[in-house]
């Protein structure tokens, strides 16, 4: 039998619905995703940690998990929510359902509410916070309990899901030439570690608080700054690295890392209101007129006002123009905001790992 669960969110609206996966409490900021596949990426996507994530597909679950399709070693969302968590699952490289999977993870899932209507009250009102129970359903408990949930903006999440010592990636095999990547982990997925790898990149990741001196100690051919959750503006001490090897080393940056390579520009970034996040985002690449079609989850963006005069703006959003990518050439430095590994997502943007080794390549 389901046991039933409760989401109530910080505006006071309540869903009722039943459990899946583990039982108990979960708090973070409640926010949507609008692939129709893909969920076992986002669900170990460490991008996504402190966030209570809501698939708008109608029903999720039905090819399973496999320990294949995974961007970090665990689920890192806070809480999962769906419409119907498909009850069979059918694919040959399935090895559990979905909601065993968040059971043995001990991440709480609700499935049976109107997951339309929730969308439409976050794209509508702005991301906020929420709590997913299984614990209780009364509204004023769980409001009290909600109040203990920090709000996104001003929290450091990268320190919560950086690896606690450097490694050198092992699970894909280097292809060609090899270059020397010094990767520093904000989240970092095992996707865009495999892409690197098959760009010819040999990479050491090194915990989010690298300093600068320990990362060019290794004599890299490039650093890239990976992706990862929370507001890039609290992430102070990586700010300060970066600042630091500017113009030394050849830099890329995903994501978070693209933010935080604004910030130590001099630039400034803003909370979205509801964020991007799914596989179908339209970008423009203003240098050629192509149109990527792309991968997105974040929370933040970078203001291009605030841009030093040595930036060039090569990619924009097509939904609401904002800041997709750019270049600060003097100091041999570009990043995207979106994501061009892909996964979950098509494969429009993998050009930029070539442009990463071509610029190693140059600098040599």
């Amino acid at each position: 039998m389901k046991k039933p669960a409760a989401l109530l969110l910080s505006n006071g609206r309540l869903f009722k619905g039943t459990s899946f996966g583990a039982t108990g409490t979960a708090l973070g900021e409640a926010c949507f995703n609008t692939s129709m596949t893909g969920y076992q990426e986002v669900l170990t996507d460490p991008s996504y940690a402190g966030q209570l994530v809501t698939m708008t597909a109608p029903q999720i679950g039905n090819y399973g998990v496999n320990p294949e399709d995974v961007e970090s070693s665990r689920i890192q969302v806070g809480g999962f929510i769906v419409r119907e968590c498909s009850p069979v699952y059918s694919n040959y490289r399935a090895t559990q359902s979905l909601g065993a999977y968040l059971a043995d993870h001990d991440i709480v899932g609700i499935q049976g509410i109107d997951t339309r209507a929730l969308t439409r009250i976050i794209r509508s009102e702005g991301a906020m916070n929420g709590i997913i129970s299984t614990d209780t359903h009364d509204p004023e408990e769980l409001s009290t309990r909600l109040q203990q949930a920090p709000r996104m903006e001003g929290t450091d999440l990268a320190r919560t899901v950086t690896c606690r010592s450097p490694y050198n990636w092992t699970l894909s095999p280097v292809a060609g030439k090899r270059f020397k990547v010094a990767a520093l982990d904000f989240g970092i997925k095992w996707s865009i570690l495999r892409l690197l790898a098959a760009a010819g990149c040999h990479v050491t990741v090194y915990p989010a608080n690298t300093p600068a001196n320990d990362l060019l100690a290794g004599k890299p051919d490039g650093i890239f700054l990976s992706n990862g959750p929370g507001d890039p503006a609290a992430v102070t001490y990586a700010i300060d690295t970066v600042k630091n090897l500017i113009g030394k080393k050849p830099l890329f940056g995903i994501c978070l890392g693209h933010q935080i390579l604004a910030l130590a520009l001099g630039a400034r970034t803003y909370k979205l209101k509801f964020g991007h996040r799914g596989a179908n985002h339209p970008v423009r690449h203003l240098q050629t007129g192509h149109v990527e079609i792309t991968s997105q989850n974040h929370g933040f963006a970078v203001d291009p006002q605030s841009l030093p005069q040595t930036c060039t703006v090569t990619h924009m959003n097509l939904n609401d123009e904002t800041l997709e990518g750019f270049e600060a050439l003097e100091e041999q430095a570009f990043s995207v905001q979106y994501h061009p590994e892909a996964s979950p997502g098509p494969h429009d943007s993998r050009y930029l790992f070539k442009r990463f080794t071509d610029l190693m390549e140059t600098h040599a």
